[in-house]
C-alpha cells in the first residue's frame, strides 16, 4: 500500500529545522527518522525508504504514524537509558578492516570517510551507537588519523621500484666511490605567476583569499642536488623545458666541477630524446646516467625541495608582475643553496634503507 503525505510550507520548514538540529547534535537515529519522512513526502514507498536507510518497513510505518499523530513534536532525540554498549576487540578489528578498505567498499557513495559515515557504519554493522564527537577519539585510539590522500599511478611498476632500491642504488653508491663522483638527483619545476594555495590559520567561517593576476605564465627551473654534500645547482628560464635547454644546463654543471657526475633523472621525454642520447654519448667520460623507475617521484629527493621552495616563495602570495615572481623564487633558491644540511636531510629514504657511504 502506497502512503502519501502532504505537508504545509510551515511543516516543511519545521522538518528542515529539526533535521539541521539533528545533524548539528550528531543524533543519527533522528536524522534517519526525518529523512524517512522526507522520502515519503516526496513520493517514495515504505519499501524504498526501508532499503535506502536500512530500516525495517514496520519502523518506517511507526515513524509515519507517530508523525501524523504528534507532528514535529515527535521528532525529539531521546538518549537511551544506561551506558551505551562498546565494541569488542573482534568488532574493532573488523571495523579497522572496513575503514582501510574505504567507504565505497562498504556501500557508501563517497570515497572519503567522515565521522558521521563511520558512526553510521558502526550502527549498521554492529548495532552500537557513538556520538560523532567520540568517533574521532575512537579512531585515534585505533591508530587512525585524519590525513590528506596522495595519488599513486595505476602504471606503477612495483618490481622495478624494488630493483631500484635493492640493486640499482647499491650499484650507484659503488660507482660513485670508485670514480669519486657526485650523485646528482635532477628534476625541473614550474613556478606559476598566479601563485599557489596552501593551508593557513584563519577565522572560522572566513576562508582566506589571495589576489591573483590570473596570468598563465611560469618561471621554469632546472635543478640538481648532490647526495653526499647537499650541493644545489639550478638554472632558471622563461622558455619551455626541452632537450636543448636541458643540454645547456648540464653543460653549465659540468663546467662547474671536475668530478665525474652520476646523473639520476626521471623519464621526461626530452631527458631521453635523440639529442640527449647523443649528449650523454659525447660526455660518457664525465657523466653516468641512471633512470628512476617510472611514476616514482617519491624516489627523487629534489621533489621535496621544490615543495619547500614553493612554500617559501609562492604559497598564498600575489605576483602582480612576472619579475616579482622571478625575484622571489630566485631568493628562495639561493637560500637553499647556502643550506646544504637542509638538502641532505631530504635524502632520508636512501640513508634509512641502504645507508650513506662516507
Amino acid at each position: 500500500m502506497q502512503i502519501r503525505i502532504r505537508l504545509s510550507s510551515e511543516s516543511q520548514r519545521a522538518l528542515a529545522e529539526r533535521l539541521q538540529d539533528a545533524y548539528t547534535s550528531g543524533h543519527l537515529r533522528l536524522i534517519k527518522r526525518i529523512h524517512a519522512l522526507l522520502y515519503v513526502v516526496h513520493g517514495k514507498s515504505v519499501a524504498e525508504v526501508s532499503d535506502l536507510l536500512h530500516l525495517g518497513e514496520q519502523t518506517v510505518r511507526d515513524y509515519i504514524r507517530t508523525f501524523l499523530l504528534r507532528g514535529a513534536d515527535s521528532l525529539v532525540y531521546k538518549r537511551p537509558s544506561g551506558r551505551p554498549p562498546k565494541l569488542t576487540k573482534t568488532q574493532r578489528k573488523e571495523l579497522a578492516d572496513l575503514i582501510v578498505a574505504g567507504p565505497q567498499a562498504a556501500g557508501y557513495i563517497s570515497g572519503c570517510w567522515t565521522a558521521i559515515m563511520i558512526q553510521d557504519l558502526i550502527l549498521c554493522r554492529f548495532g552500537v551507537q557513538y556520538h560523532p564527537l567520540y568517533i574521532c577519539t575512537l579512531l585515534d585510539n585505533m591508530g587512525f588519523s585524519f590525513q590528506k590522500a596522495r595519488f599513486v599511478s595505476d602504471h606503477l611498476d612495483e618490481a622495478a621500484r624494488i630493483r631500484w632500491l635493492e640493486q640499482t642504488w647499491p650499484e650507484i653508491l659503488r660507482v660513485a666511490t670508485e670514480k669519486d663522483a657526485l650523485i646528482l638527483f635532477g628534476d625541473e619545476a614550474s613556478f606559476a605567476q598566479w601563485g599557489s594555495l596552501s593551508y593557513t590559520w584563519a577565522l572560522k567561517g572566513h576562508q582566506p583569499t589571495v589576489q591573483t593576476s590570473g596570468k598563465r605564465k611560469a618561471y621554469k627551473v632546472f635543478g640538481l642536488i648532490d647526495y653526499f654534500s647537499g650541493r644545489f645547482l639550478w638554472k632558471g628560464q622563461t622558455g619551455r623545458f626541452n632537450a636543448e635547454s636541458y643540454a645547456l644546463f648540464l653543460s653549465d654543471v659540468l663546467a662547474q666541477t671536475k668530478q665525474h657526475v652520476i646523473l639520476i633523472q626521471d623519464g621526461a621525454k626530452y631527458h631521453t630524446s635523440r639529442l640527449m642520447t647523443a649528449f650523454f654519448a659525447a660526455h660518457s667520460d664525465r657523466v653516468t646516467k641512471y633512470q628512476l623507475p617510472s611514476y616514482s617521484p617519491d624516489f627523487n629527493p629534489i621533489e621535496f625541495l621544490w615543495k619547500k621552495v614553493k612554500k617559501q616563495a609562492t604559497h598564498l602570495t600575489y605576483f602582480p608582475d612576472f619579475e616579482v615572481l622571478i625575484e622571489k623564487v630566485d631568493a628562495a633558491l639561493l637560500r637553499f643553496a647556502h643550506m646544504p644540511d637542509e638538502i641532505t636531510s631530504l635524502m632520508g629514504l636512501y640513508c634509512k634503507l641502504l645507508g650513506a657511504v662516507s
